[in-house]
């Protein structure tokens, strides 16, 4: 590590601009608003690898023009040397790739009460996060990571003249965290969040901030209304259900890509297959053809990076329509 941190030193810009002067590399909000581009059905995500254009897309308060030229991210805050790095010079760090799953949580103006199935699996390439944070040296009252993206405007009834999330230390220094300029080995595009943008596999979509331009060391987490009012869900481990708790892990879930979806299918032994995923992973799938009366053990593959897994199973299938559940 101490060579890294040496080497990136020859690279990092040696003042940190006036506040506010790495927004001025946006230069329009195109298109404006929200925008929401669905998956499709999960019979055609039967791939490990999940090409870009049959990801979801998510954004909320419009798309960023960056000029990459002006392009700067900050490293402020309770650190002990802040810095700040142009898009060439952090291209020019010790690169990493990591495969991951990447899921939306839904509406955070109306918590899904049903999975909405926007989710995707790809391969994201930048430097670790953790690489930058040992130069900059966090202070020990340092507890969380700001992140800002140079998107603004409003989001349904709430504006914000930034997009901001936040994350702990201890997640941000994870090796898996990345600040990423390609998808499935090509650039980041506009609507992906290019040039850079945060990425925090394991956890919902909405903490991989898009058009990155800061991040800041706080004791206290951020305060922008995408940290603080939305993207937060009630406690389940609080007795008087009242404890809310910030949209951050992704919890096990799973999705059916073999028979499809309204697929006729011949009664007898029947091939069931999809994949399954969760933050820390899944180590067992159960598929029931009874709506949860009996259970069938399937085989899940082993987890790979920070990927989906993939599950397969057969049951014998009389006259009724296959589920299926999972544990980890």
């Amino acid at each position: 590590m101490k060579s890294m941190v040496t080497k990136l030193m020859n690279h990092v810009v040696s003042q940190v601009p006036k506040a506010g002067a790495e927004r001025e590399a946006c230069t329009s909000i195109d298109p404006e608003g929200f925008f929401l581009r669905p998956p499709p059905t999960p019979h055609h995500l039967s791939f490990f690898i999940t090409p870009d254009d049959q990801l979801f897309q998510t954004i909320h308060m419009g798309a960023a023009v960056v000029d990459d030229a002006k392009w700067l991210l900050v490293v402020d805050g309770l650190v002990r040397k802040p810095l700040a790095l142009s898009l060439a010079q952090l291209e020019a760090l010790p690169q990493t790739s990591v495969t991951s799953f990447h899921e939306c949580y839904g509406s955070p103006l109306k918590p899904p009460t049903n999975n909405p199935w926007r989710i995707g699996n790809v391969v994201w390439t930048g430097v670790r996060l953790s690489t930058i944070l040992a130069v900059a040296e966090p202070l020990p009252a340092a507890r969380f990571v700001w992140s800002e993206g140079l998107d603004h405007g409003k989001f349904f009834e709430y504006e914000a003249d930034r997009y901001q999330k936040d994350l702990p230390v201890t997640k941000a220094q994870r090796p898996e965290v990345l600040l990423a300029w390609k998808i499935n080995g090509e650039p980041l595009s506009k609507e992906r969040g290019g040039p850079v943008r945060l990425v925090v596999p394991g956890w919902f979509g909405t903490n991989s901030t898009k058009w990155l331009c800061r991040l800041s060391l706080e004791g206290t987490r951020a305060p922008g209304p995408f940290a603080s009012v939305l993207y937060n869900e009630k406690d389940p481990t609080d007795p008087e259900g009242v404890k809310m708790r910030p949209v951050w892990e992704v919890e096990v879930n799973s999705m059916m890509t073999k028979p499809a979806d309204s697929e006729v299918i011949s009664a007898g032994l029947v091939t069931v297959e999809g994949w399954a995923w969760s933050h820390d992973g899944v180590a067992l799938v159960e598929i029931s053809k009874d709506e949860g009366q009996s259970w069938i053990r399937g085989k899940v593959d082993n987890k790979e990076d920070q990927a989906w897994q993939k599950f397969t199973g057969k049951s014998s299938l009389p006259r009724l329509i296959l589920s299926v559940g999972l544990g980890s």
